[in-house]
């Protein structure tokens, strides 16, 4: 991956881009900007990455949002073969447990980083120079709405992201701090500065928002998920978005050692220790992130106890998995994840990874995934649509959605 620093040092001799885009201005261009917080962000861009490639569309380059605190998974990376680059961007401060998110402190460092940003911003700015995209897809990464702001570059811009849906006027927050829901509601609206399509990614439909911006679209899946066929095999797969719940999982393992579980993080000592496998003893194992893995061990476990992200929830959803989520103390957002998925018949949503309790609801999971499938299944044709109706009088720019054989 390029750093942002390495960029701005050889950005003008870079012949490993120019090599492999020789042809990019005969082309459709799209670059993608992927928020590196957590998971779902980046296989969504996984996802549109495939559509892009059946529709006579090229990814440039890849811009990601990423922070000190977080590294971006290898198996991102190793999906592109086109320049992923590494700027900084804002992102949540958690405590010293590396669970919890503190909003006070998020605020002030990211005051304090605020000349990290603006060099961000540069390093966007000689990019779109450089490869003119007709479009950049925005998977919620704050700094492409400011940057849109600031130099009012040429190209259309669509903003993705599960977060969107908190605009619907129809979507119904849970009961909770209103200043949170505010701060979660101003902030995505933020991030979508200036853009020309909002797609709000939800678990159902909901129409008639009155903004001719926001379309409400499918969770935009990976193609690997519709593939998977979905068994039992008697262990628990376990996804956290914070390092800092391992500690809870080893204490509760401690008093349950009969239950196999399978754990996946993003702990620097899981990857550079252990080799991306940790095995604590045979029923405890903890993995690197790692996509096929993971949606491999899902498709084979009892239940999934997540962090309430978005992505995963979905995944289960499709393949029949029922999930308990514990939202990220503070982060309001995952608490409106959780009683969302709840309402739709996901699972159960709990403060702890208290794993007793999704051990209890199993034998009451009778949720059927086909309606969520036939859902789902049309994200491909809303994505294509949003992107053709940026170019409604230019037939030299209107994207063709390729018909798959059959």
């Amino acid at each position: 991956m390029l750093s942002g620093k390495a960029l701005i040092s050889n950005y003008h001799g870079m012949p490993e881009i120019k090599n492999t885009q020789s042809n990019l201005m005969e082309k459709k261009t799209v670059m993608l900007a992927v928020q590196g917080e957590g998971r779902g962000h980046m296989t969504q861009a996984i996802a549109v990455l495939d559509m892009l490639k059946k529709s006579n569309m090229e990814v440039c380059c890849v811009i990601v949002g990423s922070s000190t605190r977080r590294e971006i998974p290898d198996f991102f990376r190793h999906k592109f073969d086109v320049p992923v680059i590494a700027v900084q961007s804002p992102n949540f401060t958690t405590g010293k447990d590396n669970k919890s998110i503190q909003i006070g402190k998020t605020i002030w460092n990211n005051t304090l980083n605020l000349g990290a940003y603006q060099r961000s911003l540069d390093i966007i700015h000689k990019l779109v120079g450089f490869h003119n995209p007709d479009i950049i897809i925005n998977f919620f990464e704050p700094l492409i709405g400011l940057y849109r702001f600031l130099y009012t570059p040429q190209c259309k811009i669509i903003s993705i992201a599960h977060q969107y849906i908190y605009l619907h006027p129809k979507f119904k927050f849970p009961k909770g701090s209103w200043i949170q829901k505010q701060a979660l509601i101003q902030y995505s609206r933020f991030t979508t500065l200036m853009a020309d399509k909002i797609l709000a990614i939800s678990l159902y439909d909901l129409p008639g928002s009155g903004n001719s911006k926001l379309m409400v679209i499918p969770p935009l899946l990976r193609k690997e998920v519709s593939v998977l066929h979905s068994c039992d095999e008697q262990f628990l797969l376990v996804y956290l978005l914070n390092s800092g719940y391992i500690n809870d999982i080893l204490q509760w393992h401690a008093s349950h050692p009969e239950v196999k579980l399978h754990c996946f993080t993003d702990c620097k000592k899981v990857k550079e220790t252990y080799s991306g496998e940790w095995k604590v003893d045979n029923t405890l194992s903890f993995h690197s992130l790692n996509d096929v893995k993971f949606l491999d061990m899902m498709s084979r476990c009892s239940g999934l106890a997540s962090t309430a992200g978005f992505e995963s929830v979905c995944e289960a959803m499709y393949l029949g998995k029922p999930v308990m989520m514990v939202p990220v103390e503070g982060h309001y957002e995952q608490y409106c994840n959780a009683v969302d998925a709840g309402k739709m018949g996901a699972g159960i949503h709990s403060r702890q990874f208290k794993l007793e309790k999704l051990i209890a609801f199993l034998p009451f999971y009778n949720q059927s995934p086909l309606y969520f499938q036939q859902w789902v299944n049309e994200a491909e044709k809303n994505i294509m649509s949003a992107i053709n109706s940026l170019f409604p009088t230019d037939p030299e720019k209107r994207i063709i959605v390729l018909q798959q054989a059959g």
